[in-house]
């Protein structure tokens, strides 16, 4: 009872105080791929510890070896002592319905929001092939537009497309730049990222730490290809083409795609004009193990019971006897 016990306050501590402790700290812009790293470990390892906080109640600790497959050969004697009563048998059965409702949630909606983008890339790809045209130069899918926008489409056929205005609108720096904010998004697949935030967000629409992980994702990786582009083109380079793509457009683009003019361009612009003050390497090591820490921590609260239970003898040699013995 107390690793369940331990793991949920656990996971309510991060559900509070995580959200608020990421979104007043300073180094998450200057750092977005570590912060992005840091709310899906925070998300993910809330999850994870009300799972296994389920688990645990489940499974009595006492049962549980030092390794999954001493987990699997436990001994049943153990099991049968905590459903005997009416409380273990409740906290069992509670512990087993927390757990599945978890997994269950989570993955449906997982798979449903990852299917419908799925949908939807193929659905504008289609639309691409008919009303688009290959750019050989560029490698890029021109689409005639009064409209300057360009975005990319993620997925096995990936693509990235520019309107006619855009290509007007920038010059060939800005070009090179808005087209490397666009493969940073390809080839970080920051679309499973944000469709991963997303479901969670789906799956858990009460819970604010859910919410507010998938609107600073969006947020995060449009400044991490900002990072990206910086570094081949320059950060005044890179603002100025966001500049000239990030007046919204009277026509939607598609839930799928990720535009350079996206989520918070204005503010995107400010934060590239003054010179680049990087986090440094300890602070980015020290958030890198705080981020690996936040993983195990409920590793180390459910298995240290356990591994402390693993030289006791759990299934005396006399239990069993008697056991053999009955008619």
């Amino acid at each position: 009872m107390i690793p369940a016990l331990s793991l949920l306050a656990y996971a309510l501590t991060l559900a509070l105080a995580g959200p608020r402790l990421l979104r007043a700290a300073s180094w998450t812009d200057r750092a977005p791929r570590l912060a992005i790293a840091a709310w899906q470990a925070l998300t993910v390892t809330v999850l994870a510890s009300v799972t296994l906080a389920g688990a645990a109640l489940t499974f009595p600790t006492v049962g549980v070896s030092r390794d999954l497959a001493g987990l699997l050969r436990a001994c049943i004697m153990a099991i049968k002592e905590q459903y005997a009563s009416p409380g273990g048998a409740a906290a069992g059965t509670t512990g087993a319905g927390l757990a599945l409702v978890i997994l269950g949630r989570t993955l449906w909606c997982l798979g449903s929001i990852l299917g419908d983008m799925a949908r939807e890339r193929a659905r504008h790809g289609r639309i691409l092939d008919i009303v688009g045209r290959d750019d050989a130069h560029s490698g890029v899918i021109v689409l005639d537009s009064d409209e300057s926008t360009v975005y990319c489409l993620p997925g096995r056929r990936r693509r990235t497309v520019i309107t006619t205005a855009a290509l007007q609108a920038l010059d060939d720096a800005q070009l090179d730049a808005v087209l490397a904010h666009e493969q940073a998004h390809l080839s970080e697949r920051h679309d499973l990222i944000l469709g991963f935030s997303r479901a969670l967000a789906a799956a858990f629409p009460g819970i604010a730490l859910f919410r507010l992980a998938s609107t600073e994702t969006a947020r995060l990786i449009e400044l991490r290809a900002d990072d990206a582009a910086a570094a081949r083109s320059g950060r005044l380079t890179v603002a100025g083409a966001l500049l000239a793509v990030a007046s919204p457009g009277k026509t939607p683009l598609p839930a799928v795609a990720l535009a350079a003019g996206g989520v918070g361009a204005a503010a995107r612009v400010r934060r590239l004009i003054p010179p680049h003050n990087p986090l440094g390497r300890a602070r980015t090591a020290a958030g890198s193990l705080a981020v690996a820490a936040l993983f195990t921590l409920p590793v180390l609260l459910l298995g240290g019971p356990a591994a402390a239970a693993a030289g006791q003898n759990l299934c005396p040699d006399t239990i069993v006897s008697a056991g053999s013995l009955a008619p």
